[in-house]
C-alpha cells in the first residue's frame, strides 16, 4: 500500500459565490510524482492553497499524515531589481545556515551562483534556486508551482530529471503544478486534470488512452510529448470525478 503523506476528501471552495473546486478528492504519497494540470481559472492555485494549508475549505476534508513537512517552490521571484541581494542572502531568508545553503545549491547544481545577485539569473537558474529554498524544509513533500517556467526544453528536460532524482533520494512525494503536458508525461507517476473539479485521472499510460482524456484535449496518444492544452470539459460542477482506468465510463 502506498503511504499517505496528504490526502483530500470531496474538498469544495466557493468564492463571492462561485464554486471554485467541486468534489475534488486525491492522495499525495510518498515517492509518487503527481502533476496537476488545466487551463488558466480551472482552480489549480486555489488547490496548491488547500494543499499548504493556507485556505479553509467550505466543504470535505484535509487530512495531513506523518509529520508532514512541506517544500514549497513558488511559481515566480519577484525582487525589486533595485535591492541588493545575493543568493546566498536570498536562502538565508529561509533561516537556513551557510553550510545548508551550499549543500542545497550543490544538489540542484548552481553552486556556482550563490554570490550572485538574484535579479542577474536566468529563468533556469532562478529555478533551481527556488527548487533549492525548498529542499532547505527538508521536506517528504515537494509541491513546484510551475517548475519550468521560463526555462527552454533542454533546460525543462534537466529540471525534471533533477525533480524525479530528489524524488529518489528524500525518498518524497511530489505535487507538481503545470498548464500543459509538454514533456511533463514522462516526468510524473499520475496526472490530475482540473477544471474545477477532477475531469479525469490516473498513471499518464491511461489517461492518454482514456476517452475523457482524449475529449478534453483533442489529441491522440502518439502526440503525447508535444502535447498543448485544449480544454472544452463542460461537465456539471456536481458531477463525481472520473478516474483514468481501463473500465471507467466516458
Amino acid at each position: 500500500m502506498p503511504e499517505a503523506l496528504l490526502s483530500l476528501d470531496n474538498v469544495r471552495v466557493i468564492f463571492q459565490e462561485r464554486t471554485v473546486l467541486e468534489n475534488v478528492s486525491l492522495q499525495l504519497n510518498k515517492g509518487e510524482i503527481v502533476t496537476l494540470i488545466g487551463p488558466n481559472g480551472a482552480g489549480k492555485t486555489t488547490l496548491v492553497r488547500i494543499v499548504l494549508g493556507l485556505l479553509e475549505t467550505a466543504a470535505g476534508n484535509r487530512k495531513v499524515h506523518h509529520n508532514l513537512r512541506i517544500g514549497y517552490m513558488p511559481q515566480k521571484l519577484q525582487i525589486d531589481p533595485s535591492m541588493p541581494l545575493s543568493v546566498e542572502r536570498f536562502l538565508g531568508l529561509a533561516g537556513a545556515s551557510k553550510r545548508e545553503i551550499r549543500q542545497a545549491l550543490v544538489r540542484t547544481k548552481v553552486e556556482h551562483i550563490i554570490h550572485s545577485p538574484v535579479q542577474s539569473l536566468s529563468g533556469g537558474e532562478t529555478q533551481r534556486v527556488l527548487l533549492s529554498r525548498a529542499l532547505l524544509r527538508k521536506p517528504n513533500l515537494l509541491v513546484l508551482d510551475e517548475p519550468v517556467q521560463g526555462v527552454d526544453v533542454a533546460g525543462q528536460r534537466d529540471l525534471y530529471h533533477l525533480i524525479a532524482e530528489l524524488r529518489d533520494e528524500y525518498g518524497c512525494g511530489v505535487l507538481m503544478v503545470s498548464h500543459d503536458l509538454h514533456l511533463v508525461m514522462a516526468a510524473t507517476d499520475n496526472v490530475i486534470c482540473l477544471n474545477n473539479h477532477i475531469c479525469c485521472s490516473g498513471h499518464p499510460s491511461q489517461v492518454s488512452q482514456h476517452p475523457a482524456y482524449l475529449r478534453l484535449f483533442g489529441v491522440e496518444s502518439d502526440e503525447l510529448a508535444v502535447y498543448s492544452h485544449r480544454h472544452n470539459c463542460n461537465h456539471p460542477s456536481h458531477e463525481h470525478n472520473s478516474k483514468a482506468t481501463p473500465n471507467s465510463p466516458s
